[in-house]
């Protein structure tokens, strides 16, 4: 469980520093400059991605495997699916003009949430809750910041970024279901 938390603690630290302490990070971006400033977050987001990764995965053998905080009820999978399917159109969505990403505002963190909350109910192993928590505490921490700081995305839309925003999302949603859970995660969804 120590790679499962040292990845959160990371990935979750870089993000909760930007959205809490933006006089802060404005002042470090300032510093060191916009392009280093997002290389250094990326590349933390990302080593606590991989840490995240590795502890989930060490997570699905042994005790961990079998501490379970409760039981998902049966309608979960189907509710998780939708979400998940919206999420990603969601995620989608936040590049491009698309009239999704005005009406959402921060179409990102709603998928982020969406896809956290979805996961968190068909799933309710303890390292799960602390992942899937993890994520959504983010996302909607982002969502109600943004709110209150007035972040609104402001241009035309164009009805092609919502086309390109539905099928790019479907296609993830795919690759995901059929490719990454059943493959990397070796937990199928589907069938």
């Amino acid at each position: 469980m120590a790679y499962l938390f040292f990845g959160i603690l990371l990935f979750g630290g870089v993000h909760l520093f930007s959205l809490l302490l933006p006089a802060q990070r404005d002042a470090l971006k300032a510093r060191l400059g916009e392009k280093l400033w997002k290389g250094l977050f990326a590349f933390i987001s990302l080593v606590g991605l991989g840490f995240i990764v590795r502890g989930f995965l060490l997570s699905r053998s042994g005790p961990l495997a079998a501490d379970w905080l409760y039981v998902p009820a049966d309608w979960a999978r189907q509710v998780t699916m939708l979400l998940v399917l919206l999420a990603f159109i969601f995620l989608a969505a936040s590049h491009g003009r698309s009239h999704l990403k005005l009406w959402l505002r921060n179409p990102m963190s709603i998928g982020i949430a969406l896809w956290a909350a979805g996961h968190l109910l068909s799933n309710g192993k303890r390292t799960d809750v602390y992942l899937f928590g993890t994520f959504l505490l983010v996302a909607l921490l982002d969502i109600v910041l943004s709110m209150l700081r007035g972040k609104i995305p402001i241009y035309e839309p164009h009805l092609r970024s919502d086309v390109i925003a539905v099928i790019a999302g479907m296609v993830l949603y795919v690759i995901f279901l059929f490719g990454f859970h059943p493959y990397v995660l070796n937990l199928p969804v589907a069938g």
